[in-house]
């Protein structure tokens, strides 16, 4: 059972059963049309299928937005198709597909734009014999199909898409946490990767970024019309708030990492520093890196609270040594001292944003 209401809060199963059931619904009430319509029964399925989507808002846009295009499609068609007569159907194809294309760049039709040309060719391949019936046919049941689809949406368990935001958020916070390690443990070995080295391995984590931030915005679009918006509002406001913590501290690992690759403040100057500035930049760096992977508790989970303290408290530990070493250090103008200085504040500011504690959210 449990492995049933888990399989089902996957967004492309929900999308199936919700695609499938609005399909066989369009299916059957365009059977019940008057003949002239239902024996075009299967464009109803077919405005069904196109407006089912991950969101409720979604729906309803992929909805008039791709009956519009279908429309303009069709009467760009008949127009060019009753102007050009007299010259070879050719050159027709020809002028109605270059200016749907053209149409196509309508900003308000967004990613449904290409079917405006699809419309177009095939109003004048098989419906320019009786356009108005074809449009009608066409464009009606497509409608019709598309209502019943944004229907189903709203009702058969409207997703909030909570469930892919948190493992995106999961898997930004766990591949954070290793190239805040990596670059501890480079540190203790005096092999701290190249800056050539480290951007190629820095694409990884912009690449999670953005499937974060994707995923963020679809729980924001999710709450648009949606009927659950209310009761999962709490968890999609937190859903907000760790991506938007978590990306604020990518940017400033992406920053110390930086001045730690390029500039090696551990080396420039170790002898005057502290011969052992490496192991307590190193240590801070995967203090940091064990509060970023410690996810933020759910409510009464006492154990989560505790690790979670510890790992904030061991972090702070840690960035009072280093602020210490640098506050006794006699090197104010040595490049790697500033370079040190800059990597501890923005330790310090990393380390403030996830001292920030939001709703732990529940999945759906």
């Amino acid at each position: 059972m449990s492995r049933t209401r888990e399989l089902l809060r996957e967004p492309w199963v929900q999308r199936g059963v919700r695609a499938a059931l609005a399909a066989a619904l369009a299916w059957q009430v365009a059977t019940l049309l008057p003949p002239a319509l239902a024996q075009s029964a299967y464009y109803a399925p077919l405005g069904a299928v196109i407006a089912v989507h991950p969101t409720v808002a979604d729906s309803a846009a992929a909805a008039w937005r791709t009956v519009l295009a279908i429309l303009l499609g069709f009467a760009l068609a008949v127009t060019v198709h009753e102007l050009t007569s007299p010259i070879p159907g050719a050159l027709t194809i020809a002028l109605i597909v270059a200016l749907a294309v053209a149409v196509e760049q309508w900003r308000v039709l967004r990613e449904h734009a290409s079917w405006v040309s699809f419309a177009a060719v095939l109003m004048l391949t098989v419906g320019v014999a009786d356009p108005a019936k074809y449009a009608v046919s066409y464009a009606g049941l497509t409608l019709m199909g598309a209502a019943i689809g944004v229907l189903v949406t709203t009702v058969l368990f409207p997703p909030m898409q909570l469930t892919r935001a948190v493992r995106q958020i999961e898997s930004t916070r766990t591949l954070l946490a290793r190239h805040l390690q990596d670059i501890a443990t480079g540190l203790r070995c005096g092999e701290v990767p190249s800056p050539g080295e480290w951007a190629t391995r820095g694409q990884q984590l912009e690449a999670a970024l953005d499937r974060m931030r994707a995923a963020e915005g679809v729980v924001e679009r999710a709450r648009r019309a949606n009927p659950r918006a209310r009761r999962w509002g709490g968890s999609a406001a937190s859903i907000r708030e760790q991506s938007r913590a978590i990306d604020r501290v990518a940017v400033l690992v992406d920053d110390l990492t930086t001045l730690v690759v390029e500039f090696q403040p551990h080396r420039r100057g170790i002898d005057r520093i502290d011969g052992g500035t490496g192991w307590v930049l190193a240590d801070a760096l995967e203090r940091l890196a064990g509060v970023v992977c410690t996810p933020h508790p759910t409510s009464g989970d006492e154990r989560n609270h505790e690790d979670r303290e510890a790992a904030i408290d061991a972090a702070d530990e840690a960035l009072q040594r280093l602020t210490t070493l640098l506050r006794t250090s006699e090197v104010a103008d040595d490049e790697g001292f500033f370079a040190l200085g800059a990597v501890t504040v923005g330790m310090y500011r990393a380390l403030d944003t996830l001292r920030v504690r939001p709703r732990t959210p529940h999945l759906t």
